[in-house]
């Protein structure tokens, strides 16, 4: 009995071991294969993902592919908008966002996507409604929406707003020495000149201890050709603040205007001292230097400077009177070449439009 039941046994497993082989040995077309999804069309992830890594054209190619669907999936238009905004292709981008918020009227970050974009077409005041109901930080925020808002209301002369949006932006009481400042330094950027002279006052009013108060006034005043009171102010802040090699900087540049150049030339060599990596004093050491008919000492400090900064057109055009002035010709032209080439490259383009 106990040598039939194996006989059985083995019988079973013989059975079994060939229906398994005939089971690997069956085409594979008898069951059809499942599609790599993942491949063919990429989930949205994947192309955020693309974007981000600068493939925005062959991001949107595959976004291409959702357009034929009979419902676009939510968060393809703002995907779309953001690969175009990327391209700089701000119009498409707007109408792409705009398209999102459509189907989405809270999508936060479509809303700031289209509210920068509407600044980056130059409609600050469409794009404020949109900052201001979508000011906050997201985990996609790229540029501070804050900062945006602030641009937007500077452009659109609400200047009150803009210094409360720039206190947001840095934690600041909006009606603080310091949100008064920073206002003035961002208006003073984009050469709003009154405006930031009030705000820069108003802050040296509120806190007259404030560092750097004093050297904002100045450059404001500099920048609008009032020289006594922008030395003045540079005084105060070098008073305040006497490791500041900044100030001796903008100092030696208002004495230079001011056709003081015994003073610019101690403010300056008190600036590279202090700041001995910064190009600007001495660029401004050689033209002091030339201005008091010595070109030799103002060669060493623009030779130094332009190899701290071999791209800067002023450090060329004041190498090529130096060498002129020491008789070496051939330096001088191609110093003054460079210059000029420097500059045309700077200056923007126009774009030919079809």
């Amino acid at each position: 009995m106990r040598h039939r039941w194996n006989a059985v046994q083995l019988l079973l497993f013989f059975l079994a071991a060939c229906l398994v082989l005939l089971a690997v040995r069956a085409p594979s077309q008898a069951l059809p294969a499942a599609p790599n999804t993942a491949e063919a069309s990429p989930d949205l992830a994947q192309l955020r993902l693309m974007i981000d890594r600068g493939q925005a054209v062959e991001a949107l190619k595959q976004l291409d592919t959702f357009a034929t669907r009979p419902t676009v999936p939510a968060g393809v238009n703002r995907l779309r908008g953001l690969a175009l905004y990327s391209e700089n292709q701000f119009a498409q981008a707007d109408t792409a966002f705009a398209s999102a918020l459509k189907q989405d009227p809270h999508d936060v970050e479509s809303a700031q996507l289209r509210g920068l974009t509407l600044f980056r077409l130059g409609r600050p005041a469409e794009a404020i409604p949109l900052l201001e109901s979508a000011h906050n930080w997201t985990s996609h925020t790229k540029v501070d929406p804050s900062y945006v808002l602030a641009l937007c209301y500077i452009d659109t002369r609400q200047y009150d707003k803009a210094r409360q949006s720039f206190a947001v932006q840095y934690g600041f009481a909006p009606d603080s020495a310091s949100a008064y400042l920073l206002a003035a330094r961002m208006l003073l950027r984009r050469e709003y000149l009154p405006i930031a002279q009030q705000y820069a006052t108003k802050a040296v009013t509120l806190n007259p201890q404030l560092p750097l108060a004093h050297q904002l006034l100045g450059e404001i005043e500099l920048a609008s050709e009032h020289l006594d009171t922008a030395i003045a102010d540079f005084q105060k802040e070098q008073q305040l603040n006497p490791l500041n090699g900044e100030v001796y900087d903008r100092l030696g540049d208002a004495y230079t205007r001011a056709g003081d150049y015994t003073r610019a030339e101690q403010s300056l060599q008190r600036a590279v001292l202090l700041e001995p990596t910064s190009t600007g004093p001495y660029i401004l050491l050689g033209k002091v230097l030339l201005r008091q008919q010595d070109p030799a000492n103002a060669l060493m400090y623009l030779e130094r400077a332009e190899k701290m900064d071999p791209n800067n057109y002023m450090t060329h055009a004041l190498l090529g009177q130096a060498y002129r002035s020491l008789g070496r010709t051939d330096e001088a032209h191609r110093e003054t070449d460079m210059a000029q080439k420097i500059q045309a490259a700077s200056e923007p383009k126009l774009e030919t439009t079809h």
